[in-house]
């Protein structure tokens, strides 16, 4: 469990429970209202999910907006329909898919819908050491941003990268010199261009020694 869990005051009871029912059932109601006010508004802002306190005393609306939104005036006329205090927030894009949930390329569902707690920093350096195509279809979730997957195993194949030769790097083999052209990193292949321009391939164990052939 991450951060700090809240007091438990009682067991839910059959209320409290109808009372959670309602305030969902509140919800695509009080949603529907709120996406006509910002339209009044004309405000440059995508509302994406909202949900209401357990006494209905505050309504909190997550939106996504490229930059900064005046939505003072939209506050005041929410609070003033709805009779209840308004907070907004703004998520980013994978806030955004976390919220609406659907089907990855894998075709499983999100992970960030299933079980994501947080968002760690996701780079192309880690679609490139695992030997993924470096294309924006190929490696880039629902969101638009690259997929959260792609940091699952990286640490992985950092450390097994450590004990074999870098790509462009020249090593000396039973045949002769080679440069690195290509590495395979979980079968522990690497592929050589000789001298002569013959390319072979060549087996490193877990200590990063060659396997002699």
């Amino acid at each position: 469990v991450e951060g700090t869990l809240r007091k438990i005051v009682r067991k839910a009871t059959a209320h409290d429970l109808r009372q959670v029912r309602e305030n969902e059932r509140k919800a695509k109601h009080a949603h529907k209202i709120a996406l006509k006010k910002v339209e009044e508004h004309k405000l440059p802002m995508k509302l994406i999910e909202m949900e209401y306190s357990f006494d209905r005393s505050k309504i909190i609306f997550y939106f996504t907006a490229e930059g900064r939104v005046d939505f003072r005036e939209l506050v005041k006329d929410l609070a003033a329909y709805f009779r209840a205090r308004i907070e907004l927030k703004q998520i980013g894009v994978r806030d955004e898919a976390k919220f609406l949930g659907g089907i990855g390329p894998c075709g499983r569902s999100l992970c960030c819908a299933r079980f994501l707690k947080n968002f760690e920093p996701i780079t192309v350096r880690m679609a490139k050491d695992q030997k993924l195509p470096i294309t924006s279809s190929k490696i880039s979730g629902l969101c638009g941003r690259l997929m959260c997957c792609l940091g699952f195993e990286y640490k992985t194949y950092k450390e097994l990268l450590k004990t074999l030769p870098k790509e462009g790097q020249v090593i000396k083999t039973q045949a002769g010199k080679g440069k690195v052209i290509d590495v395979d990193v979980l079968k522990r292949l690497v592929s050589l261009e000789l001298d002569d321009e013959r390319v072979i391939q060549v087996s490193f164990d877990e200590r990063g020694h060659q396997i002699k052939t």
